[in-house]
């Protein structure tokens, strides 16, 4: 017994060592974007479900990365504030799916090919959701969702959405993230985007580190078909976010978990449709539920998971046309843990990095902050959490 928990904790070990460095320079990354673009730039862009609005909606939420829980709260507030719901649906997917630190990371665990279809894919999920959206939403469900959406039932991480940390003032982005108030803001948002996804991180490490250390492979080749190519490639999308749901991880959480069913025999499809799917999970659903209404649920529930499945099939059918889905065989899991490589070395500086950023956050009245990140709407919005650059 302890062997084996050993194992599995040595296993999440060296995962949660190999990806380090990369979470810290995409939230620091991130934390830079979101000091200088106000929230309220990103609404009055997003009035509209034009194919341009999307692709702006597509590229701001790429670079306001957030977790899955943050990113569905800062939708309805932009949709609250005007923005668009198709649109602001778009955001949310692409802050969580087509984020810098995602790519990094599943280069590290995956290969470079994962993170070219994860980029790819995204895409092909928001052009289908906004089809799907000008076939099947009707204006009835849409103002029922506002109305009820309007009612500000708390959900989860309310005042994280709720905060607008930019700095404002005059000057280039580069002038005002050189000021005082701009390293405060970045160090703000920094450890309040690691704050919000901590929880799902190691979550999704230690579920990852277990099911690899007890679950034999087999019995993940004979779950999808691994022995059967083309039976595999056909059920992988369809099982991937079915598997998701019922995981319970999100945002980045889900890549250790993605890199046992690789290694499990799940088609190259079926990875990216789980990965995208931590939209989908039950504790989300029902945040739906709570911001939306059952309608719109079962609703957003039906259309996401479809789109996921269609951009699934779509990178598997590219990729495995062009050839370059990698070979299964070589899935391995990082398990030999601390040595000196060039992990090591970049996982000293980005933690010396990330330490500097939470001396300041922690010197600035940071920890009052964080303590409202979880709050609801209305506490969210008080003055007091619009004022990162007042520092």
């Amino acid at each position: 017994m302890w062997h084996a928990l050993g194992h599995a904790l040595s296993i999440t070990g060296s995962m949660t060592w190999e990806i380090t460095w990369a979470l810290i320079l995409g939230f620091t990354l991130s934390a830079v974007v979101q000091a200088v673009v106000r929230r309220s730039t990103v609404v009055r862009l997003l009035g509209d479900d034009r194919p341009r609005t999307l692709a702006l909606a597509a590229g701001l939420g790429a670079a306001s990365s957030s977790c899955s829980y943050a990113a569905v709260a800062l939708a309805r507030s932009l949709f609250r504030k005007g923005a668009d719901f198709t649109a602001a649906m778009a955001f949310e997917i692409a802050s969580t799916n087509l984020v810098i630190e995602l790519g990094v990371i599943l280069a590290l665990l995956m290969g470079w090919q994962f993170t070219v279809a994860e980029f790819v894919g995204g895409p092909v999920i928001i052009v289908v959701l906004a089809v799907l959206f000008r076939l099947l939403l009707r204006e009835r469900m849409l103002r029922q969702a506002r109305e009820q959406a309007d009612r500000a039932l708390a959900g989860s991480m309310e005042g994280h959405a709720a905060m607008d940390m930019s700095v404002g003032g005059r000057g280039g982005f580069v002038h005002r993230l050189s000021t005082r108030a701009g390293l405060t803001s970045v160090s703000h948002i920094f450890v309040m985007e690691w704050a919000a996804i901590l929880r799902d991180l190691v979550g999704g490490l230690l579920i990852a580190g277990a099911i690899a250390a007890w679950v034999p492979d087999d019995f993940w080749r004979t779950f999808f078909l691994a022995d059967h190519p083309l039976a595999a490639r056909v059920i992988g999308p369809l099982i991937g976010p079915l598997v998701a749901i019922a995981t319970f991880v999100c945002s980045i959480g889900n890549v250790p978990l993605a890199v046992v069913l690789w290694k499990g025999g799940i088609s190259f499809g079926g990875v990216i449709a789980f990965i995208y799917a931590d939209l989908l999970i039950l504790p989300i659903l029902n945040i739906y539920r709570k911001y939306y209404g059952a309608r719109m649920a079962a609703f957003l529930l039906g259309t996401f998971y479809v789109a996921m499945v269609v951009a699934g099939y779509i990178v598997e059918f590219v990729f495995g046309g062009l050839g370059l889905v990698p070979d299964q065989a070589r899935a391995r899991l990082p398990e030999e843990g601390i040595t000196w490589n060039y992990t090591t070395w970049l996982n000293i500086a980005f933690l010396l990095l990330a330490a500097a950023l939470l001396v300041r956050f922690l010197r600035t009245g940071g920890a009052a902050m964080l303590r409202m990140m979880g709050g609801a709407p209305e506490r969210g919005e008080h003055p007091g959490a619009h004022t990162g650059h007042h520092h």
